[in-house]
């Protein structure tokens, strides 16, 4: 078969874009999944690519015309699924707090109104502990997840996406990771996790020299000090999503506002973006 004779993929239609409004959350998980999948995919392939390109001796060249037509593809699937999950979470309020959040799109915001049921939360902790952020929550052979895995994998990639984004001045939780990482960094240096290493030196081996020697030392590596402020970011934003998203479905604020301590320093954090019971966005504050 010739090039000129493959068929790309038809774009979205207006009809089918319009109609995502409809999904139902079942469906919208659905396609956060495939959105993933067809991106961790397209990310496998390009490397792929490379290193075919490299062998070849064509390292830096524009890949074969084939190759070049399936990558795109991958791309449009990418790019319609995202535009299908935005016109999901176009009509529901919280999606318009949760997209004025630097890290946050559509897609993230998608996965979590499918996933999380505010009808059915209490406290920002039960959120925490259905995305398996509760340290205290310990999962044993047989025994049945604690958490709810597709949430949790979510939440590590909004922790990701903070750390990306946090050097941006307008990225507010960019910013608490970056003054978490220091905080957490000093206490590492302290030797303040010299108990925690010998735990995990206790029950694991490391096959990376230098990791385990990090251990061994009573410091955690750089890799866990960076994971542990960017789960600190998480679990301060879902806190925000739980006093925005239980006021704007139940007209009410929450029993309790969620605590947090900040450089030993403890008081409340409020949402950004969000006053009296309303989403003000930045650019709305200074036209007002």
């Amino acid at each position: 078969m010739e090039f000129t004779e493959l068929t790309a993929l038809a774009k979205l239609s207006k009809d089918v874009k319009t109609a995502s409004a409809t999904l139902t959350d079942t469906e919208a998980r659905f396609l956060v999944d495939t959105y993933y999948q067809l991106q961790a995919g397209r990310i496998r392939s390009t490397n792929q690519i490379r290193a075919i390109d490299k062998a070849a001796g064509k390292d830096g060249a524009e890949p074969h015309e084939t190759i070049s037509f399936f990558a795109k593809n991958y791309k449009t699937l990418e790019s319609n699924i995202r535009a299908c999950l935005a016109e999901y979470v176009e009509a529901k309020p919280i999606a318009r707090w949760m997209m004025s959040i630097v890290g946050i799109g559509p897609v993230l915001a998608a996965g979590l109104i499918a996933n999380i049921d505010i009808k059915r939360v209490e406290t920002a902790g039960q959120i925490h502990a259905f995305a398996g952020l509760d340290p205290t929550k310990k999962w044993m052979k047989g025994e049945k997840r604690p958490w709810n895995p597709r949430l949790k994998t979510l939440c590590w990639k909004i922790g990701q996406s903070f750390i990306k984004m946090s050097g941006r001045d307008d990225a507010v939780y960019g910013k608490v990771y970056l003054l978490r990482k220091q905080y957490e960094t000093k206490k590492n240096e302290n030797l303040e996790y010299r108990d925690q290493c010998k735990a995990i030196l206790a029950t694991k081996h490391f096959k990376n020299k230098e990791m385990q020697q990090c251990y061994e030392s009573g410091k955690l590596p750089p890799s866990h000090i960076t994971q542990r402020a960017a789960r600190y970011a998480t679990k301060l934003f879902l806190s925000h999503l739980f006093t925005v998203w239980y006021e704007l479905d139940r007209h009410e604020k929450p029993p309790k506002p969620y605590p947090i301590g900040i450089m030993n320093h403890a008081h409340e954090i409020y949402p950004p973006n969000w006053k009296d019971g309303k989403i003000v966005l930045p650019k709305e504050t200074a036209e007002a």
